[in-house]
């Protein structure tokens, strides 16, 4: 709820941004804002996952899948997803969100998301997602016919998102999962 405005906000201004390619990288500026920051007055680091979901928005608005998925009922859903920090983000400094789609697997799409500095990374998450309909996930098949395009020729997703993936899944919803420390 704390991003909802700036969220609505965003999407509006995506829609004026120039148009993308499906695989092309968005590049959002931006500003930390006082909302974003803890008491160290630097970006919260729960506040990046939020923030980087403006990323991902921006880029499904201007490639054109934002107005496609929605009007096939399609959600989008974090299953995973990863970060590491090399710098803090500090109140009022301006900052670049990139953001870029890796690939598929059977399981999720994946994208790579940077915040970026004066040309330097700040911060760079993994993360892994679905989109899923009132029937249940979406397969990719359904997503890039919707999409209107092909994985490129040459597109593999590098061994280390799959061993990311597996060593972090949880069990299947149908499973159990219960709460046990060793």
């Amino acid at each position: 709820m704390h991003l909802l405005l700036r969220t609505l906000l965003h999407l509006l201004l995506s829609t004026r941004r120039s148009r993308l390619d499906f695989w092309d990288t968005s590049s959002v500026p931006m500003r930390v804002l006082p909302t974003d920051i803890d008491v160290a007055m630097h970006v919260n680091n729960g506040m990046y996952f939020s923030l980087m979901d403006l990323g991902r928005f921006d880029l499904l608005v201007r490639n054109g899948f934002w107005k496609t998925m929605r009007g096939r009922g399609w959600s989008p859903v974090v299953s995973a997803e990863t970060i590491a920090f090399r710098k803090s983000l500090n109140l009022w400094q301006k900052y670049t969100m990139e953001s870029k789609i890796l690939g598929f697997d059977e399981r999720a799409i994946y994208f790579e998301q940077r915040m970026v500095c004066d040309g330097e990374i700040y911060a760079r998450a993994i993360l892994a997602g679905r989109l899923v309909s009132k029937n249940g996930p979406v397969s990719n098949e359904d997503i890039l016919e919707a999409a209107g395009v092909t994985s490129p020729e040459d597109f593999k997703l590098p061994d280390w998102i799959h061993e990311w993936r597996e060593a972090n899944a949880l069990p299947s919803t149908r499973r159990p999962a219960p709460s046990v420390w060793p």
